[in-house]
């Protein structure tokens, strides 16, 4: 059974999640992701859930303001080993939820132009393709989606 913590960017078990994330990342881009890194900080952030299975942290996502109205989703990540067990899909809704408490009406995420899974998982959520949003403009490894709360 997959259980949901709220938590902040300060808990260890997310910071060993993203660690796992990043080097996912540069095998999947090489050198291309450390563009992307100063993109990927998240200090003093409330707004993090992570995902257990038998209390072993297993997967992990988060949001963070984006503008007056939005939020951004970030360090969406399932650990290889539990893949395809639903666990993307419900910290996914987890932190959608958790955005419209806060009064957010839309998320906004970017994601890699090759990260296939990634797209199935928003597009299966009701995320549809937007023009890339800044720091992202232009660059043609990234892809931005966007969801409605309202």
């Amino acid at each position: 059974m997959i259980i949901l913590q709220r938590t902040t960017s300060d808990s260890s078990q997310f910071k060993i999640l993203t660690e796992k994330l990043d080097h996912e990342l540069k095998l999947i881009y090489g050198s291309s992701q450390d563009e992307f890194d100063q993109y990927n900080i998240m200090n003093g952030l409330d707004t993090v859930v992570i995902a257990y299975i038998n209390e072993t942290p297993v997967g992990c996502g988060c949001f963070k303001k984006f503008d007056t109205s939005s939020a951004e989703l970030k360090r969406m990540f399932v650990d290889t080993n539990y893949r395809g067990q639903g666990i993307g899909s419900a910290v996914l809704t987890e932190l959608e939820n958790w955005a419209k408490e806060i009064k957010y009406s839309s998320l906004v995420l970017e994601t890699g132009t090759v990260q296939q899974d990634a797209f199935k998982l928003y597009q299966k959520h009701g995320y549809h393709i937007i023009p890339n949003v800044d720091p992202y403009i232009g660059n043609e490894l990234s892809i931005c989606f966007e969801k409605s709360l309202e």
